[in-house]
């Protein structure tokens, strides 16, 4: 994972205000955590434990694109209309987490104009991250000749 993908991506003060709306979870190895296509109401940013991100991929098994561990935000959808979940995600091991109300954060990002452009920053950045690992992932389990990665 990148400095990008974790809370640490984030100005110290908005982090601080960002964490106040968090509330501490766990979730049972096996567990789902969201579906594909279902809508998205919250987040999460990982405390300890692993979750993988998965793809359905038609006729076969979903596809696990990343896992995400300490720090790492599980879930933007939540961000961008529609706020439908454009992969799935399960606890690979048990997860403790923090979980927010993505309806309140993003009502703290229309009331706080410089929070909102650092969750966006932030949110942004993540997704740029899970598109590369999704390409680099899907090219590496059906492409020709692999990703091409370097190494």
């Amino acid at each position: 994972m990148t400095s990008t993908t974790r809370t640490a991506a984030l100005p110290a003060d908005q982090r601080e205000r960002l964490m106040r709306l968090g509330r501490t979870v766990s979730v049972a190895a096996g567990a789902r955590m969201f579906e594909e296509g279902r809508r998205a109401d919250r987040f999460w940013v990982i405390r300890t434990g692993t979750v993988t991100l998965d793809l359905r991929v038609p006729g076969r098994r979903a596809a696990v694109i990343e896992s995400l561990g300490h720090g790492d935000l599980v879930g933007w959808s939540w961000h961008f209309p529609p706020h439908r979940w454009q992969l799935g995600a399960e606890a690979l091991s048990p997860v403790r987490a923090w979980e927010f109300d993505a309806a309140a954060v993003r009502a703290l990002c229309a009331e706080d104009a410089a929070f909102g452009r650092a969750v966006a920053g932030w949110v942004g950045g993540v997704v740029a991250h899970r598109l590369h690992a999704a390409r680099v992932r899907l090219l590496d389990l059906y492409g020709p000749c692999g990703s091409g990665s370097p190494g």
